[in-house]
């Protein structure tokens, strides 16, 4: 029923004098592509005394439910043509749209140009994204599916929301229309500022997916201009610091995201921190197809290991660096049982990261009252994307690094080759150095680390460090270890600084001014180097 005493009857031609916010819903537009939702919608328009103009498929689903539809070619005076390309771009439709009704010039124009008003219109648009999606459509159906009018009348609406509401999301339509009958058919200016941002934005994803597709079709390396959309996922509970406000938004059209398939079981909300370490932890654990556990504390991995069994990995990934895994983000990549959730409950942990959990493990974990518990249960394969780092009024952009490079392509710089268990390690330990920050060092053995230096300026130091943690944790296992680093020795003091602490195979880009000098350096000791003639910086 239409609200008592304001009954929305009034069809005369013309646009209707109204202050912005105050010009009552007389006249919608529908033409949606997602039908979810849009029967009872129309329906309570119609019940308000709304006349409903409607497109092709739109109206013919309204007409079918038994409500009153006004076809477009009725409002525009022309025809649909072109197998429905050309269908509401019309003068009549957008003078209806885009009149401001506080303006003299306009209503004289529309009361001469006989224009009837358009207060409201709900579009959604060709499902272009989804069509990309499948992966398999031609690029005929991909450019069919590109929408031109419904972006057009997005655009009008929003523009003009002061006095044309736009709806183009379902989950507004019970808003709308609770409002309208609360209001006499009216729509507040904060309520249609705010569907016309939802507008705005609609437009410039479905643009920024156009543009990506035209820009993948068309350019070899990276196009002239990125275009890039973003939704939220979660707000945080604040940024690296308490007085900095955060939010985590996914990329839209990627094949993934950090939290995509995530679960969480247990625990308070997923800070910035924790997210930013939880994609570091997965990322490293993702390299390896067996048991494997990383352990990631300020963005850097301070242990990591793989084993015959989760638990195994998870107990030497932890030896490598007790003291620093102590709140640290931990990535499985099987299933967690009770005995490996005994082991995890001695240690305080700030997230866990696995495919599933046992029932009894459960109630394990669950004992402790802050651990977020989360569950992948379908561990995607890694997406080798581009990626971007910002920086002032900027985005720098790369192709995903990946270690690519095998055995067979390195190069032995030394006298003495490395045994098969030194490959295994050094191997292990290149796979983990591409995780560390830049200047890195990993020294590993038996497919674990056992000491790890990170994010130093100088190349030594971070030797220095790596033998440091190994001295403080498992100064045994040093003899015989392997050392990876992350780019090439600039002279022979960081090598002999490892080799003096009993390192006997050496794994580095190679290619320094001075590789002589290391190279002999490393003979003289009787160890094996192989150079990758690749580094992995990560800065």
């Amino acid at each position: 029923m239409a609200p008592k005493g304001d009954v929305i009857t009034d069809r005369a031609a013309g646009v209707e004098r109204a202050a912005p916010g105050e010009v009552r819903v007389r006249r919608a537009l529908l033409s949606v592509s997602d039908k979810q939702g849009i029967v009872a919608f129309a329906r309570g328009l119609h019940e308000l005394g709304v006349e409903i103009v409607s497109t092709g498929g739109t109206s013919r689903d309204l007409a079918d439910a038994g409500i009153a539809v006004r076809a477009i070619d009725d409002f525009t005076g022309f025809p649909e043509i072109m197998d429905g390309r050309v269908k509401t771009l019309h003068p009549r439709l957008y003078a209806g749209l885009l009149a401001r009704r506080d303006e003299d010039e306009h209503l004289r124009a529309a009361a001469q140009q006989e224009i009837e008003q358009v207060d409201l219109v709900c579009v959604n648009l060709y499902p272009f994204e989804q069509t990309v999606a499948r992966g398999d459509a031609t690029e005929a159906e991909v450019i069919e599916n590109i929408d031109i009018g419904g972006p057009t009348m997005l655009r009008a609406a929003a523009k003009n929301s002061a006095f044309a509401a736009v709806v183009v999301d379902p989950a507004d339509y019970g808003r709308v229309l609770g409002e309208l009958r609360e209001s006499l058919g009216r729509l507040s200016l904060e309520t249609r500022k705010g569907l016309a941002a939802k507008a705005f934005a609609c437009t410039a994803r479905y643009d920024a997916a156009i543009a990506t597709w035209f820009a993948r079709h068309t350019y070899e390396g990276f196009p002239p201009t990125l275009c890039d959309f973003y939704e939220k996922v979660s707000d945080l509970r604040y940024g690296e610091n308490p007085h900095q406000r955060a939010a985590f938004y996914a990329r839209v059209g990627a094949p993934t995201h950090l939290l995509a398939g995530v679960r969480q079981l247990h625990g308070k909300e997923l800070s910035f921190n924790n997210l930013l370490d939880l994609s570091a932890a997965r990322e490293l654990v993702e390299d390896f197809d067996g048991p494997a556990c990383a352990i990631v504390k300020h963005n850097n991995p301070c242990g990591c290991a793989v084993g015959e069994r989760a638990q195994d990995a998870y107990e030497r990934a932890f030896a490598c660096d007790p003291q620093s895994a102590y709140g640290g983000v931990i990535a499985v990549n099987r299933s967690v049982d009770r005995a490996l959730a005994q082991e995890l409950g001695k240690q305080f942990i700030e997230v866990l990261l696995a495919p599933a959990y046992d029932a009894d493990a459960l109630e394990v974990l669950q004992a402790k009252k802050n651990v977020r518990l989360l569950e992948l249960p379908d561990w995607p394969a890694p997406a080798h994307e581009v990626e971007g780092k910002a920086v002032i009024g900027g985005q720098l952009v790369q192709s995903r690094d990946v270690v690519s490079e095998t055995r067979e392509q390195m190069r032995l710089l030394s006298a003495k080759a490395p045994s098969e268990s030194e490959w295994q390690d050094m191997l292990f330990a290149w796979k983990v150095a591409r995780h560390v920050r830049s200047n890195a060092i990993v020294i590993a053995a038996h497919g674990a680390t056992v000491g790890i230096g990170a994010g130093q300026m100088s190349r030594v130091d971070a030797v220095r460090i790596a033998i440091e943690k190994a001295h403080a944790a498992q100064p045994q296992l040093l003899a015989g270890a392997a050392l990876a680093s992350d780019a090439f020795f600039p002279f022979a003091d960081g090598p002999q600084l490892a080799i003096d602490a009993g390192v006997t195979a050496i794994i580095q880009p190679g290619g320094s001014v001075r590789d002589e000098e290391v190279v002999a350096a490393v003979d003289e000791a009787g160890v094996a180097m192989v150079a990758t003639d690749r580094r992995h910086f990560r800065h």
